[in-house]
């Protein structure tokens, strides 16, 4: 009989940290740039009609004065994450929880923490987020 090896996957809990996965986009097949159109008011949505997103625009983090470049779509997400209407109960639990992370540039958090900022049970959001399935590289954070 062999020992016990510890197991590679880890049953996530309520204070396991998340975060998007970009590498999960990467390899998904999936187009990240046209998921982020969906998260941006019709208004707005409307002026990305191309794949041209214009040059690279400094953006000043109002929580953390970190300055990151941003290309113009990535821009109009931080700006329109401004709004209080970004995250409201109208929105799929899917989409309120990337939008959690889209507004606070992918700090990762656990479902108590995004419980508090979507208004949704923490429970659900594990259930959801922490099963084999990866929605939209929803994932744990796994600390470098």
């Amino acid at each position: 009989m062999q020992p016990n090896k510890p197991s590679a996957i880890v049953k996530p809990t309520l204070d396991t940290q998340f975060h998007i996965d970009y590498t999960w986009w990467e390899r998904s097949g999936e187009d990240l740039r046209q998921y982020l159109l969906t998260h941006l008011p019709p208004e707005q949505r409307s002026r990305f009609t191309s794949h041209d997103f214009g040059e690279k625009i400094d953006y000043v983090d109002p929580e953390t004065a970190e300055v990151r470049q941003l290309d113009a779509l990535e821009y109009a997400i931080q700006e329109a994450a401004r709004q209080p209407d970004f995250i409201n109960p109208q929105t799929s639990l899917i989409d309120s929880i990337f939008r959690v992370f889209l507004a606070n540039g992918n700090r990762p958090c656990t479902p108590r923490e995004l419980a508090a900022i979507t208004g949704r049970s923490a429970e659900t959001i594990l259930k959801t987020i922490g099963s084999l399935r990866v929605y939209k590289g929803l994932r744990p954070y796994v600390h470098p």
